[in-house]
């Protein structure tokens, strides 16, 4: 984006107000930066960027975030600004339990309120795993600082016998021949080996790479951003990019509310339903529109979905991983497919319209990036679903299941929680066939608690031994998205707050039907009045801390489970700094 003047002054930057009146509060800030060994020329007058960094030596997606943040300094240094690095909550997906969804809005909320608090004027956010990049937007969001978004980048592809890997979607895949006796003790452990080869995030089209796409596609990275490998020299490089260009923000005061518009946030869904995006894109989109005051809802994914084809021919649904995407010509050149969906005329970070940024995008390898002539699947890769089981709606991610599945009526197996159902559902005794509709509930926002991936739930492995693949599972839990099968998620409202998933009982019959949105209860209205009637909250999940804020801040999923007091509107002061 070229300069439209010559920038603001160092009197009008917002960090001018720790360090250039002449109280005693700015010499003591001046002193204390003496004491941390900076020259006076070497900050004052000079742009203050916070690199916010989520790296951490138990995040391996993040693991190399500490050597990408020197890249950023240099570039912020180049530019002639004066870069401060701040270590923030790493969320891995990998390791923290009961789920990293129970503590995104914590994150959200650290974001907000270093940015808020300290002399900075403006961000660069570091992350990628799952819950960091919408928790890191939706609390530079708040502030509305001028902001660049770094992702972590993609891990290398996983090799095993010859075979190429995709984390996540192949660990599922593999567990499940396991389980079915197809595969032993010796495979396994060499897949351990070879299923996440390198530092980065899942290589797979899973919330990861989902929601750096959607970063990269609401304008606040630099250009192809997004799927750069995580060990590649061109990731160093694009860090180092990020440094140059939030300097230049800062001058021109191009903050993130002049980029998260209502049209950019729809040119984020209609990016993620053609990519065949993670279902989890719908709650944290939802959450992160809410903090730049967009009202965004089911019924706009619902309704974009069926404008866009599914292009991105990548794993859970497709075949190839994201180093393919990187070089068949990332998302410049994905989107440079859909510009007739597109807002053309709004501005990123880099240009001064995206139309300007598409301008020259080129597509490489036409089976990874297909032209809309030959798409995987004519209609975006989540629907949203309406019913009696689902008031408030429900998603599936169909371009991930079995297409003999996306139509089925069958009987229920209720499972009230997860540990329960982990502990029977290789009971024969269950009677569990193909035909039945496996429905766990108590795994929602406040029931999880947090919301954990549960949503895929095992077969049961006598099923898999006769060969069967997909069922069609109900829930109110989320899933990976770099898992697949027929599998509902996010009901709302969930059963831990009274919705009808708390009232089914084993043996209902439930009919899905994607091609109608439907997901409907057999059972009459008399007899669901009769069971709610006869229903008891469940206790408390906690009684202190973070979690009894959490239970009694968070949302249900169709409203992006923020908290009520970070998401309602309001104004928040800049702190006095004199």
């Amino acid at each position: 984006m070229s300069d439209t003047g010559t920038g603001r002054g160092p009197e009008e930057l917002r960090s001018h107000q720790w360090y250039g009146t002449d109280g005693l509060r700015s010499f003591s800030h001046r002193a204390r930066t003496r004491q941390l060994g900076y020259l006076p020329e070497e900050h004052l007058g000079k742009p203050v960027i916070a690199i916010l960094n989520t790296w951490s030596d138990i995040n391996p997606c993040h693991v190399h975030l500490r050597d990408r943040a020197q890249a950023v300094k240099r570039g912020v240094w180049q530019a002639g600004g004066f870069p401060l690095e701040f270590p923030v909550s790493t969320l891995s997906e990998t390791f923290q339990k009961p789920t990293p969804m129970l503590y995104r809005n914590l994150l959200a909320l650290e974001t907000e309120e270093l940015l808020r608090s300290y002399p900075v004027d403006g961000a660069v956010l570091m992350g990628g795993c799952d819950k960091t990049t919408p928790a890191l937007l939706m609390g530079a969001a708040s502030v509305d600082l001028p902001t660049v978004f770094v992702p972590a980048g993609p891990m290398l592809p996983g090799h095993w016998r010859g075979e190429t890997l995709g984390s996540g979607t192949d660990m599922w895949k593999y567990w499940d021949e396991k389980r079915a006796g197809l595969i032993g003790d010796c495979e396994m452990a060499e897949l351990e080996s070879g299923l996440a080869r390198s530092p980065g995030h899942c290589m797979t089209m899973g919330t990861a790479s989902t929601l750096t796409a959607a970063a990269e596609t609401l304008g606040v990275t630099v250009p192809g951003a997004s799927s750069v490998p995580a060990v590649d020299s061109g990731h160093d490089r694009m860090a180092a990019a990020s440094g140059l260009r939030i300097v230049e923000l800062v001058r021109q005061d191009l903050r993130l509310s002049r980029l998260l518009t209502r049209e950019a946030y729809e040119d984020a869904v209609a990016a993620v339903l053609a990519l065949g995006g993670s279902t989890n894109a719908v709650i944290h989109l939802i959450a992160m529109a809410g903090r730049s005051g967009v009202q965004l809802t089911l019924d706009d994914f619902d309704r974009i979905a069926r404008t866009v084809p599914v292009l991105a021919n990548l794993r859970p649904g497709g075949k190839y991983l994201m180093e393919d995407f990187h070089f068949a010509g990332g998302m410049t050149g994905f989107l440079s497919r859909l510009t007739d969906v597109l807002h053309l005329d709004r501005p990123t970070v880099s240009h001064a319209t995206l139309r300007e940024q598409l301008d020259g995008a080129l597509v490489h390898d036409e089976d990874v990036i297909r032209e809309r002539s030959r798409p995987l699947a004519a209609e975006g890769g989540v629907a949203v679903l309406r019913g009696n089981l689902c008031p408030d709606g429900a998603v599936i991610k169909h371009i991930a299941a079995e297409p003999g599945l996306l139509k089925h009526t069958g009987p229920a197996i209720v499972f009230d929680d997860y540990r329960s159902m982990q502990r029977t559902i290789d009971d024969p005794a269950l009677g569990i066939t193909p035909e039945h509709v496996l429905v766990l509930r108590g795994a929602g926002p406040k029931g999880g608690p947090g919301m954990p991936e549960y949503g895929m739930l095992p077969i049961p492995r006598y099923l898999l031994e006769q060969g069967v693949r997909d069922m069609v599972r109900i829930s109110d839990a989320r899933m990976s998205g770099t898992s697949y099968g027929a599998c509902v998620l996010h009901v709302a409202p969930e059963s831990h707050v009274g919705g009808p998933l708390a009232l089914v009982r084993t043996g209902d019959t439930i009919t899905l039907d994607v091609a109608a949105r439907s997901l409907h209860l057999h059972v009459t209205d008399e007899e669901l009045d009769s069971r709610r009637a006869s229903w008891t909250p469940p206790p408390a999940r906690y009684e202190r801390g973070y979690g009894a804020l959490y239970m009694e801040q968070i949302s249900q999923a169709d409203t992006g489970c923020d908290f009520e007091f970070l998401s309602r509107p309001g104004a928040t002061p800049d702190p006095y700094a004199g």
